[in-house]
């Protein structure tokens, strides 16, 4: 496998002008400094959407092939794409917030949290994403893409485990080189070796520490690094003029372990990334376009983030195999866009997304840290030909406000009430050229 990630990555370099590499080059320098901070995403800690024309569809288009961004989605649709290249800046706007009602009981062996309502308090990030494809030949094709993946973030400007103030960051980062190929005419395969480096960072997490195999490595200890190796293969097929179809399945990511977190995490700070699917289909007719994909995250798979808080807090220490984690369900989203030629260079795009958060009732307490509770997401967008080839593309995403409320797993029942709340606004700009 890693032969085949030589070979690719080797073939892109020398397929690449002098120009476009400097361009590569510099962008990419770019994507890792804007990164720092953190990104957002709302189909769990997944994104809606990779790429300016898919966000402004909520997402939707595995059987369309509008970017090379689309690799991150369905590598087949490399083949149908030609040379090209796509630069994206978005910024995004998440507000999160929990609340605490009832007054703690204060007996032994209850962890009782003070009643307020506090907002995480960062709220705007910026995060690039650029992709390119190259034609081989008439049926082949090569692609390099590098994007970002995130939404466990809270930024608490007060405790709320004790008396520090609270907060995690989690970014993830993508190099995703992809080989595409048609097959009888309009039917296309694709693979994508991905390359993942996430960094994590906890603070105000000590109070766990009496439940941890080892307290020393739980909070507080700056940012630790993995790395690790997925892949993600895809189908797309033109069945005729009106209909497409497309398939991908990305395997989960196994990621190294997060040394400075394994009191913290299950697996002594295993953090692998879930895998996921989805299967879709676009149809065509005349300037209207409709596309709608099911996609499914296999949270269930990472036991760091599945793992329940009760009665694994119980019966193992965190950091161990079963200690407990987040709780998260596997998570399905159904997405559907249109988008509209109004001309030959003008483009209105539209979509909508919905999918059951994957946070059950009886998981708040953790996920004060990650309310990754979004359900429905609302966008639009334009894009407008340039000259020359060149195409602007912009677009906005309302992800619409959701709560969820659950008791206090370690407080006597009905003692305490937690709401963990979320809303999203995301714009972005992109270049295609």
């Amino acid at each position: 496998m890693f032969s085949i990630i030589y070979y690719i990555t080797v073939k892109v370099f020398i397929k690449m002008k002098k120009n476009y590499i400097e361009k590569l080059a510099a962008t990419f320098l770019l994507c890792c400094g804007l990164l720092a901070p953190q990104i957002n995403a709302t189909d769990g800690y997944f994104s809606n959407g990779i790429g300016i024309q898919y966000r402004a569809m909520a997402g939707a288009g595995i059987a369309l092939y509008l970017s090379p961004l689309s690799v991150a989605t369905n590598p087949a649709s490399l083949a149908f794409l030609g040379t090209s290249y796509d630069i994206n800046i978005s910024l995004f706007n998440p507000n999160r917030k929990y609340s605490v009602s009832g007054t703690p009981s204060f007996q032994p062996g209850t962890f009782g949290l003070n009643p307020t309502t506090v907002e995480s308090g960062t709220t705007a990030f910026v995060i690039p994403s650029m992709a390119a494809s190259w034609a081989l030949d008439s049926t082949k094709s090569l692609g390099l893409a590098i994007y970002g993946n995130g939404g466990m973030n809270t930024d608490y400007d007060a405790p709320v485990f004790g008396f520090q103030t609270t907060g995690i960051n989690l970014l993830q980062l993508f190099v995703a080189p992809t080989f595409a190929m048609k097959v009888a005419g309009n039917h296309s395969f694709g693979v994508t070796p991905i390359l993942a480096y996430q960094s994590f960072e906890a603070n105000g997490l000590l109070a766990f520490g009496q439940f941890s195999s080892n307290g020393a490595n739980i909070s507080n200890n700056g940012s630790s690094a993995s790395t690790g190796f997925g892949v993600r293969v895809g189908y797309l097929g033109k069945i005729n003029d009106m209909i497409s179809i497309g398939a991908a399945y990305q395997t989960k990511i196994k990621m190294g372990k997060f040394d400075k977190y394994s009191g913290l995490f299950a697996e002594q700070g295993g953090f692998d990334i879930a895998a996921n699917w989805t299967a879709g289909i676009a149809l065509q007719f005349d300037k209207l376009g409709i596309a709608l994909d099911f996609k499914q995250i296999l949270y269930s798979q990472v036991k760091s983030i599945a793992n329940p808080i009760l009665p694994n807090l119980q019966t193992a220490q965190l950091g161990n195999e079963t200690g407990a984690g987040f709780g998260w369900e596997d998570m399905s989203v159904i997405k559907i866009g249109i988008h509209y030629a109004v001309q030959n260079d003008l483009i209105l795009r539209a979509g909508f997304s919905t999918g059951g958060q994957p946070i059950p009732d009886s998981e708040v307490l953790f996920n004060i840290l990650a309310p990754g509770v979004v359900e429905n997401h609302v966008s639009f967008g334009i894009s407008k030909g340039l000259a020359n080839g060149k195409e602007v593309n912009i677009f906005i995403t309302r992800a619409l406000s959701n709560t969820v409320s659950g008791g206090n797993p370690l407080e006597f029942p009905g003692q305490q009430t937690i709401d963990l709340t979320m809303d999203q606004w995301e714009f972005g700009v992109g270049f295609s050229f």
